[in-house]
């Protein structure tokens, strides 16, 4: 098992998040892990250990623990501008619907990102790349919609593809262009969708831009029948279904989008049972997005209990935005799922990883330690895995992993 090996880490706990390993957080005390061309070639307690490739490199990990690599399935952190002065309006009492509703919120950020480049979106947002790396994030989904016409969403896919180019991270990407209705086709949504479905998604789609296609569903965005559309030409053109959906009012965007196979639904302050069972039995990912319900002060819980009940698979992400979660600390957003949702810290560290990775179509690739799977890790100097959602703002990290490869930020 451990030859022809590239590296080797040796005294290590594990926290592999792989299910069939049958304990809390997966898991395995004292082990070695084998990496080989990027991936897990095996993984044996350390009393069975044996003998090792004499030319693979070994790492001690004096009782360390190893984690997969952190996923941020959630963001939005390629723009331009901020929304600081919205900041101020809402603790003056305006609301989230009543700044969008005067021009402000994401019409804003569309202004700013359009007058960017991509070399400009590049250079602003890498800094908010860079905070989540340093927190242990391997893999991290960006999302478009701050274009809102063929060119600019293009524009945000490009940059967001060359972030991924340019820094040891996966970069997942959405195409978020049934984001908001842009100010030129104010009035006709209906056109706008026509737009989307006939001349983004297909231009994406040609030049390998999105993963993924997502929209968002909610009384100030787009209608349920507006959204079908979307995930009916995103099938259309081989590209994976995400959705913001149930955030302010309930649309039953759950249920469609898990009716169109959706690999997740996100923030669901408003899902109910009906929403669930569909995305139960889809095996639709449920991504709740702590960051924005502190941010906007919400009350409307998101129901865990519901959730649980019916084993859907729940993800933890920043959602990473200039307008209603500025959040660049996955770590944070792991505390604020356990104490502002309930969560425990297993099922958050479960969210940012092993169902973090399911919520990109990505769970055969990524999130767990088991052999075979991506040589994403991180090494923590921690006693228990629980430290990483009871504690923010120390780092514990010792090494960042990608594919085997130590990248420390």
């Amino acid at each position: 098992m451990f030859d022809r090996c590239d590296r080797i880490w040796i005294n290590a706990n594990l926290a592999t998040f792989d299910a069939g390993v049958g304990r809390a957080y997966g898991a395995l005390t004292r082990q070695a892990l084998a990496v080989r061309d990027g991936r897990i070639r095996a993984i044996a307690p350390m009393d069975s250990l044996g003998e090792v490739d004499p030319a693979a490199e070994v790492i001690d990990a004096k009782g360390g623990w190893l984690t997969p690599g952190l996923v941020d399935a959630h963001t939005h952190l390629v723009f331009a501008g901020n929304r600081a002065r919205e900041f101020e309006l809402r603790l003056e009492g305006a609301s989230y619907e009543e700044i969008a509703r005067s021009g402000g919120g994401i019409i804003s950020t569309v202004s700013a990102t359009r007058n960017a480049s991509v070399e400009d979106l590049v250079r602003l947002s890498e800094p908010r790349l860079k905070a989540l790396m340093k927190e242990g994030v391997t893999s991290v989904e960006i999302k478009s919609g701050y274009g809102l016409s063929l060119d600019d969403e293009l524009k945000m896919l490009r940059a967001a593809r060359v972030l991924g180019e340019r820094n040891p991270v996966r970069v997942s990407t959405s195409l978020l262009a049934a984001h908001a209705l842009p100010p030129e086709f104010e009035g006709n949504a209906d056109a706008y969708i026509d737009l989307v479905c006939n001349k983004i998604i297909p231009a994406a789609a040609d030049e390998g831009l999105a993963d993924a296609v997502d929209v968002f569903c909610e009384t100030i965005a787009f209608s349920p029948a507006q959204c079908e559309r979307v995930f009916q030409s995103a099938q259309e053109y081989g590209l994976g279904i995400r959705a913001h959906v149930e955030q302010l009012s309930n649309q039953h965007g759950a249920a469609l989008a898990a009716h169109y196979g959706a690999w997740s639904a996100d923030h669901l302050e408003w899902l109910d049972e009906a929403g669930i069972e569909a995305m139960a039995e889809a095996g639709t990912v449920a991504t709740l997005l702590p960051g924005a319900f502190y941010f906007l002060r919400d009350t409307k819980v998101p129901p865990i209990e519901l959730l649980r009940q019916h084993r859907v698979p729940m993800a933890v992400a920043t959602d990473l935005n200039p307008g209603s979660s500025p959040l660049a600390s996955i770590r944070l957003a792991l505390n604020m799922a356990c104490t502002l949702f309930r969560l425990t810290p297993e099922e958050a560290l479960a969210g940012a990883t092993r169902n973090g990775a399911r919520a990109l179509g990505l769970d055969g690739t990524i999130g767990q330690l088991r052999a075979g799977m991506q040589a994403d890790m991180v090494l923590w100097d921690i006693e228990h895995p629980a430290e990483l959602a009871y504690q923010f703002g120390v780092n514990p990290i010792r090494q960042r992993i990608l594919a085997g490869e130590i990248h420390n930020v």
